[in-house]
């Protein structure tokens, strides 16, 4: 069945190897090995990596997987020499070499790779075995899946049956065998250990808990004493896997009470029975007291199952009288030999300072639990009666009533007025009051005094200036009051308004001088108020017309209408000849200060006289007016006729004015309004003239 030689031979051994299985035995170390599997390879056909396990799983367990490095000899071993090799188990799966059947990564110290194995190249993701190469033997290569190999398989010889649930199947040589889990044995690790039988302690018992039997592997028993009495050792034993019980069958042991020492009762005795052991489950002390003592506590004791007495060790503790406070407004002072308020204890009351005791200072407390006598009480001293103050009120507080010992009255005063005294009085310990009762005082106001140019009346009900007074301000005559007229004063001792200002009387404001002119005033009080005197003068050329000085009046009326300043007039010329003509200029007024008129002559005629004439500041041109005269005339003819003109406007205007007014027309046609307007010498009044 090894290999042979020759083609006929060949092919007839890889036609019986199809349907041959050639089992090979090796009893490996628990460390990785065998462990007694059954091997079977077969190289014809030879198949693709899936085909190779396919055919392993249908006559075998799976595909070998290799464990361990000497399984990997022992398949080295094993194999027949196959130039193409066999697959083995392992494959590449996400970057990882894992065995196909339990899906876990190959350990780096079970791979078994050839030198510069695996690859990266892709697509080489299954892995073959060298068997029998000349180098590298029994080592791994990584290669296609698609290529065809041999086939190596394995068979496991353990079932699922062969061992009990407390053991392991341990592969053996072509068989296996059962390795029993501690506390168990048989065949099969089927029968649990026993241990020796438990009895129960005195005064207790046991109750266990057997998984496998009474009394065998990991049977678990707990042991429990009667009432009063406790386990002395592990409550709970455990059957261990050697068939010995882990602890020693515990004890029950009576409990304890602490020991009482019975001459720790003063006043009194204690009297106990011990049925069992002495302060022990059971056990029970009576306590007894003297006369004039009571018990504290449970007359008896017992000791309990728990070990603890019932109750704490009563003692006799002296009877005790009703608590007794100090009296109201005094003290209590007690001595005992027994405790405060007990049986024997004598207590004295005495008062306050301010208080007299009223009944017996001393009692004492009796075997009875009982005060001998009441307490007495104190009673507060009584200072005179008190009454309220003028103007005001008393108020009195007092823990022992009005007017007794530790009383405070408070003395108030009515609105408006002050108290003169100490507000608050004590009732002294004395029965005597700590100062005079005050009384009551109006407030004061400031004083007054009458306004500037005015005067004062007051009414003082209280005192002058004080509480409830009523002053009125008035003015004197060109004064009028500034604030309010009447003040009174208040309750807090302050005027109710300011004090008011005589003012003098305004008159309306002068705001400027007249237009040409000047004003001078002078104010005795205030600006253009009553007393204000103004006096008033034109400039140069300028005449006053109204009164030179106003006077502000005590009604606040100016004693005169504000004058004005006109410009000063020069007298209106007569007719002119028809010869003669005029221009002027009137920058005020016509023919007042300042105009000035120019004249000229006509043609053939020359002019005799100033040609420019000018009204002055005094109201008179500054030359008489010219006239013409014709070329060649004799003077004194010219001036008969200019002369004669004038005269006979002078005594026959009435004859003339046809005549003028047929002049003016004629003279306006030729746009000389001058003279043709130009009123005639008395058609307009001259200040200057005005005396």
């Amino acid at each position: 069945m090894l290999q042979k030689s020759g083609n006929t031979l060949l092919s007839l051994a890889q036609i019986l190897l199809v349907a041959t299985l050639i089992l090979f035995f090796q009893d490996l170390s628990s460390n990785g090995g065998a462990q007694a599997w059954s091997y079977g390879y077969n190289n014809s056909p030879k198949r693709r990596w899936a085909e190779a396990r396919q055919w392993c799983q249908e006559h075998y367990t799976d595909m070998v997987f290799i464990r361990s490095k000497e399984e990997n000899d022992f398949l080295n071993n094993l194999l027949p020499l196959n130039s193409n090799y066999y697959w083995i188990g392992v494959k590449r799966e996400d970057g990882e070499w894992i065995r196909v059947q339990t899906k876990q990564q190959v350990p780096l110290e079970a791979q078994n790779w050839a030198q510069n194995e695996p690859d990266k190249l892709p697509a080489r993701d299954c892995v073959e075995i060298y068997v029998k190469r000349e180098a590298d033997t029994g080592k791994w290569n990584n290669e296609g899946c698609h290529k065809r190999k041999g086939t190596v398989c394995y068979t496991a010889s353990c079932k699922q049956h062969s061992c009990s649930s407390h053991a392991d199947c341990v592969e053996t040589i072509g068989n296996y065998t059962c390795e029993c889990h501690p506390g168990f044995q048989g065949s099969k690790c089927e029968e649990a250990i026993e241990c020796k039988p438990l009895l129960d302690p005195e005064r207790g018992s046991h109750s266990c808990v057997d998984p496998y039997g009474s009394g065998h592997f990991n049977s678990s028993c707990r042991f429990q004493c009667e009432l009063g009495f406790e386990l002395e050792g592990v409550p709970q034993l455990l059957c261990q896997s050697n068939g010995q019980w882990d602890h020693p069958v515990p004890l029950c042991q009576v409990k304890q009470c602490p020991a009482l020492n019975q001459t720790i009762i003063s006043a009194g005795s204690m009297n106990c029975s011990h049925p069992i052991a002495p302060y022990s489950y059971n056990s029970t002390c009576k306590v007894t007291c003297d006369e004039g003592f009571e018990i504290r506590g449970q007359d008896w004791i017992q000791c309990g199952d728990n070990g603890k007495w019932t109750a704490s060790v009563p003692t006799c503790t002296a009877k005790k009288c009703p608590y007794l406070r100090d009296p109201a407004d005094g003290s209590l002072r007690c001595s005992g030999p027994h405790g405060e308020f007990s049986f024997a204890s004598r207590c004295k009351s005495t008062c306050n300072e301010g208080f007299l005791l009223n009944g017996t200072a001393e009692t004492e407390c009796t075997s009875l639990g009982r005060w001998t006598t009441h307490i007495p009480n104190c009673t507060a001293k009584t200072c005179p009666t008190l009454s309220s103050p003028s103007h005001g009120e008393i108020f009195c507080t007092g823990p022992h009533g009005d007017f007794n010992f530790g009383s405070r009255c408070t003395s108030t005063c009515d609105d408006g007025f002050v108290l003169h005294g100490t507000a608050d009085i004590n009732c002294t310990s004395l029965g005597r009051w700590s100062t005079e009762t005050p009384h009551c005082l109006a407030k004061k106001c400031p004083s007054l005094s009458a306004p500037s140019h005015g005067s004062l009346s007051c009414t003082k009900p209280h005192g002058e200036f004080s509480f409830a007074s009523r002053c009125t301000s008035s003015c004197n005559k060109g004064f009028i009051l500034n604030g309010t007229a009447e003040t009174n004063c208040s309750s807090l001792g302050k005027w109710t308004s300011d004090r008011p200002r005589c003012s003098a009387q305004p008159c309306p404001l002068l705001a400027k001088a007249p237009h040409h002119g000047k004003m001078n005033c002078s104010h005795p009080h205030s600006p253009f108020s009553f007393g204000s005197l103004c006096d008033f003068e034109c400039n140069e050329g300028f005449r006053l017309r109204g009164k030179p000085t106003l006077r502000c009046n005590q009604s606040g009326v100016w004693s005169h209408n504000l004058p004005a300043c006109q410009p000063v007039q020069c007298g209106a010329f007569q007719a002119l000849s028809l010869t003669l003509s005029m221009n002027c200029s009137n920058p005020l007024d016509e023919y007042s200060f300042g105009s000035q008129c120019h004249f000229t002559c006509k043609e053939g005629y020359s002019m005799n006289g100033t040609e420019m004439l000018f009204c002055s500041s005094s109201g008179f041109w500054n030359d008489t007016l010219p006239y013409c005269m014709a070329e060649g005339m004799p003077l004194g003819a010219a001036l008969l006729m200019y002369t004669g003109i004038g005269a006979a406007a002078v005594v026959v205007p009435l004859l003339l004015v046809g005549l003028v007014f047929l002049i003016m027309m004629q003279l306006k046609r030729g746009e000389n309004p001058i003279v043709s307007d130009a009123p005639v010498w008395g058609d307009r009044d001259n200040p200057a003239f005005e005396f």
